[in-house]
């Protein structure tokens, strides 16, 4: 007998994926590219926020002005012995 409808019992070809199934590897491949877009654009923000970020240990100036105190003087008892003689 031959093949099931084919003449001359040639079966006919069979594909090696169906629609479905390379409609699914089309769409992950879409998937894995917008993944990899979005990991790139991540990327460009981080690395422009760290250029932006001032640089640690920069020179800092501050001006102030400082108002003399006054100092009382301490009150001392001196004592002064004269030999007379």
């Amino acid at each position: 007998m031959t093949g099931a409808g084919a003449p001359g019992g040639l079966r006919p070809r069979q594909r090696s994926r169906p629609r479905a199934a390379r409609g699914r590897r089309v769409v992950l491949w879409l998937f894995g590219l917008a993944i990899l877009a979005a990991v790139f654009v991540a990327g460009l923000a981080i690395g422009k926020a760290v250029e932006d970020a001032p640089s640690p240990g920069g020179t800092q100036t501050s001006v102030r002005t400082l108002e003399p105190l006054t100092v009382e003087p301490r009150e001392r008892t001196v004592t002064v012995t004269t030999s007379g003689g």
